[in-house]
């Protein structure tokens, strides 16, 4: 038992006030014996229909019964908040809510609940908290902050749920464009849209997510290069895949033997093609190929492995070819199995995506 917090009885002019709520040192105790005298006394107020002009340690100003009390329930809060008291925190202003529902000042109170909750590490119970606030009482402003988009913040960052999180973000940014990071946001509904399979609206996300390409988005560092390379295929003919693997490279092999590069251009994947050393990432500004590939094939006998090398798998491939180039001879040809849900007939095939130049590591 805390023994700074010991039951003793506080009495002010007739009002009797619970010695639970009442903790911390003396000088703590003295203020809250006064806080909570000040709450009876503006309930009070409001009974006999009186307005009268509220001195406490924050203010002097004349205000309706309710704005004084709300400024006395704040300063309480704010006295459990600094004693570490999160379980009277909650106690309190739970009660206070449940006794006045149609308190104007109820989102404010039960925001400062889910607080407490955080505190005590009651993540879940603190996610039901900020999630009743935006769905049953109206926003508030407390010195110029909304209580909504506070919780919404929480929100984000305290649920796991992507059909939740499709909700959070689309209100996060209907309401509070001005008050957020615009490119975080439609970068993680296009996520959220992504888990749960809702890939046109991830499309979307992604598209509107593009203008603020150089977001920094943690946990995502190659957040643009997705971003673009699925909103780039979506909107491309994609007429350059093949049903299967085997019929990709047997078209791959056979036009390297005819020395046919305007037919071999054509099995390059038009979109997303990459070019570079094994040693770059594909995040870099590599491009696709920006020469012709009929001055490389040109007097040149350009060779392949007869089989993929193994390294290859069901998601990936890489054919070896050599005499390319006196500098760099050897190039990997890199295939992939599409994913792409969002057609079902192009998802699945496979694509030419890329070169690897020199020999794997």
């Amino acid at each position: 038992m805390n023994l700074a917090c010991a039951p003793e009885v506080y009495h002010t002019e007739g009002v009797q006030i619970d010695p639970y709520y009442i903790c911390g040192s003396q000088n703590d105790k003295e203020i809250l014996h006064q806080l909570f005298a000040l709450l009876d006394k503006e309930s009070e107020n409001r009974d006999t229909g009186t307005d009268q002009t509220l001195e406490s340690p924050d203010t002097t100003a004349s205000m309706d019964y309710r704005e004084q009390t709300f400024a006395v329930i704040r300063e309480i809060a704010k006295q459990y908040v600094r004693l570490q008291e999160y379980g009277k925190l909650i106690t309190f202003l739970s009660s206070r809510t449940n006794q006045n529902p149609q308190d104007p000042y109820n989102a404010y109170y039960l925001l400062m609940v889910a607080y407490g909750y955080i505190q005590q590490e009651a993540y879940q119970v603190a996610a039901l908290y900020f999630d009743m606030i935006i769905k049953n009482y109206p926003d508030l402003l407390v010195e110029g902050q909304s209580v909504h988009l506070a919780c919404l913040k929480q929100l984000i960052t305290l649920v796991d749920n992507p059909e939740q999180e499709v909700r959070y973000y689309e209100e996060l940014i209907t309401r509070f464009a001005d008050s957020i990071d615009l490119g975080f946001a439609y970068f993680m509904l296009a996520q959220a849209h992504e888990q749960i399979g809702e890939w046109n609206e991830a499309i979307q996300s992604y598209t509107q997510y593009l203008p603020y390409r150089g977001t920094i988005i943690p946990g995502f560092p190659n957040a643009d290069h997705h971003a673009k390379q699925l909103v780039d295929f979506n909107k491309s003919p994609k007429d350059w895949t093949f049903e299967n693997l085997n019929s990709l490279v047997n078209a791959v092999k056979s036009a390297l033997a005819d020395g046919n590069s305007v037919r071999l251009r054509q099995y390059q994947a038009k979109v997303n093609f990459f070019a570079h050393s094994w040693a770059q990432e594909d995040t870099d500004d590599a491009g696709g190929l920006e020469f012709n590939l009929a001055d490389f094939m040109r007097g040149n006998q350009i060779r392949y492995a007869d089989a993929l090398d193994t390294s290859s798998n069901a998601t990936e491939a890489y054919l070896r070819t050599s005499g390319w180039d006196q500098i760099v001879s050897t190039w990997y040809f890199y295939f992939r199995k599409i994913y792409f849900p969002l057609d079902p007939d192009i998802h699945g095939r496979w694509e030419w995506a890329g070169v690897y130049y020199g020999e794997k590591f």
